[in-house]
């Protein structure tokens, strides 16, 4: 059979958005914020045979490409060697094992297969990030866990649902392990309502074109796919591009943790090889090998974001096991940083060898982290016990064409910051400040966008506050010449004392009362170009926006603007300087 052009463009487009409406459903019906207002999931349709990627939702995490690809083949190989019981018709798998193919425990993956005439004509998965799972800390990201079974619950493929039905048995297990547990219900019958309401869209298409013909379409589509790839890669030049990315510490010991990147162009193909990074870690900023190559995966869909997701987009990509390294975390190393920080550390190096062989179409780095700050109390006026989980933006770097974009959403995600106005109805906070962080992008031709400022306050009752984050010793790196974007900071007020965490950007169970704030700079992005070459003009408008000082204007950018605007003697005078 031969697929016309119309047909094939028309089952891709199909796929593409049955995974949309998969992201919608969970997000409309779950009851945590976090995926509610923030969008922290994905949906996608996998392989039957070994559960390669075939689409994925357009508004889910791009860290879950890989990810959710590799744990599906993995249940599929347990369920063939007999680890796992054989799936049965309304079967629905869940498991947030990260030594599985996955991420840190917070992020839990259901899969269902889909049946057809009898057999698995494929399967659909998601990934949803619960605010809590259990462990030492309130939303499960603690700083200085030694051991994963510190950081919860862990949970290897079993069956939540069998033959439609959830197992009461295995849900009251997941509830006796984690904080407000009466919650979970909500997230959980909107993860399980978004893989049904896949299923009802797939069979819709496959009942139109038949079963064979969407088999080939998905063949066809994954063999283009991977020729795009190919066709972009023979277009850079051959040679080998190396790069550097720094963890700010992995929370127990403070010192920084390197990632060592070298990428060999050749032909049609990449090969990065990461094995001159730091040793396995003792903190929780291991990564395992799923997050390792989803975060390869996702830099280059950042660079050729034409070429469609799917399993093909990644066969060019070659990326050798760093064995021995904090990059290939075995049981039982922490990982509760992997996905939201030490991913896009990985996709940082990627960046800054990439725009070597390509800077027409790399940026400089990102603000790079998810800025995961999680607050678990109890509100006295509620009566209830409660896990916050803040996410928040940060900014872009600078291209060979734009300013980078300020506060834009982390490197791996599409997640956006919960609205201010749902976090005050939700907890016991106060919102004190939630602005753009001016100064904080890096100087450039063209500049970094900037990070976020804000400060809450705890309202009522007591709490404890845990923060992973990232960037806070060193800034997002700037390209060809660009300097740095501000690093992140966080300060916490106790009784009127400020109080900077000794690892910077991470530590946990911090106390705090009514009337305690917690402040946070995200980090700007990385400039790209020379700060010299700047239009004066640009640097007036932002100075006028208030982005910059004029001090900062003559400092970071050679430009002196006085009362009527750029004094181009002045200006040209300190760029010769």
């Amino acid at each position: 059979m031969t697929l016309d052009a119309i047909t094939l463009s028309v089952i891709q487009a199909a796929l593409q958005q049955t995974c949309d409406e998969m992201d919608l459903t969970f997000s409309r019906a779950a009851f945590s914020p976090v995926i509610a207002e923030a969008n922290d999931r994905s949906d996608g349709i996998y392989s039957a045979v070994d559960g390669a990627l075939i689409a994925q939702g357009s508004q889910g995490l791009p860290v879950f490409v890989g990810v959710m690809q590799h744990s599906t083949k993995t249940i599929i190989e347990m369920i063939a060697d007999g680890r796992v019981l054989p799936p049965e018709q309304g079967d629905i798998y869940v498991v947030n094992d990260p030594y599985l193919g996955g991420t840190h425990l917070m992020d839990v993956r259901f899969a269902m297969p889909v049946w057809r005439q009898g057999k698995i004509f494929c399967w659909l998965s998601n990934t949803g990030h619960w605010p809590d799972i259990g462990g030492a800390v309130p939303g499960g990201f603690s700083a200085s866990a030694t051991a994963v079974e510190q950081e919860g619950l862990r949970l290897p493929p079993v069956k939540l649902f069998k033959k439609g039905v959830m197992d009461p048995e295995i849900y009251a297990i997941i509830c006796s392990n984690i904080r407000v547990a009466d919650q979970r219900i909500g997230d959980i019958r909107a993860q399980a309502a978004a893989l049904h309401v896949g299923q009802d869209r797939l069979f819709q298409i496959v009942d139109r074109y038949g079963d064979e013909t969407v088999v080939e379409a998905i063949a066809e589509l994954r063999r283009r796919a991977a020729e795009q790839m190919r066709a972009h890669i023979a277009a850079l030049p051959d040679g080998t591009y190396s790069s550097k990315a720094f963890v700010d510490s992995d929370g127990v010991v403070d010192t920084p943790l390197t990632i060592a990147l070298s990428v060999e162009k050749a032909g049609d193909t990449l090969t990065f090889d990461f094995s001159g990074s730091s040793a396995p870690c003792a903190g929780p900023m291991n990564s395992v090998l799923a997050t390792t190559l989803s975060s390869v995966y996702l830099a280059m869909r950042h660079i050729f974001p034409d070429v469609p997701i799917s399993a093909g987009a990644f066969e060019p990509l070659i990326v050798k096991r760093p064995e021995g390294t904090f990059l290939d975390a075995r049981y039982p190393r922490p990982v509760s940083g992997c996905a939201a920080e030490v991913s896009q550390r990985i996709a940082e190096a990627v960046f800054a060898a990439m725009v070597q062989a390509a800077p027409d179409k790399v940026t400089a780095a990102p603000a790079g982290s998810s800025g995961n700050f999680a607050l678990g109390g109890n509100d006295p006026a509620r009566g209830r016990d409660y896990v916050m989980y803040q996410i928040s933006g940060g900014g872009y770097g600078g291209n060979s064409g734009h300013d980078g974009l300020s506060n834009g959403c982390s490197t791996i995600g599409i997640s956006k910051s919960p609205p201010v106005e749902i976090m005050e109805q939700a907890y016991p906070v106060l919102y004190r400040q939630y602005a753009l962080r001016e100064g904080s992008g890096g100087a450039g031709k063209q500049r970094g966008g900037f990070g976020l400022a804000y400060e809450i306050e705890l309202l009522r009752g007591e709490a404890r506050a845990s923060f992973v984050m990232d960037h806070g010793r060193v800034g997002p790196q700037g390209a060809l010449g660009g300097r740095d974007g501000k690093v992140n900071t966080v300060t916490v007020f106790r009784d009127g004392k400020a109080h900077v965490p000794p690892h910077l950007s991470k530590e946990q169970d911090i106390p705090l009362k009514a009337g305690d704030r917690v402040s946070v700079g995200t980090p700007g992005g990385g400039g790209y170009g020379n700060p010299l070459e700047r239009d004066a003009e640009l640097v007036l408008r932002d100075v006028g926006l208030g982005y910059y000082s004029r001090e900062q204007a003559a400092e970071m950018f050679g430009v002196v603007i006085g009362d009527g605007g750029v004094e181009v003697a002045a200006t040209e005078r300190l760029r010769r300087r």
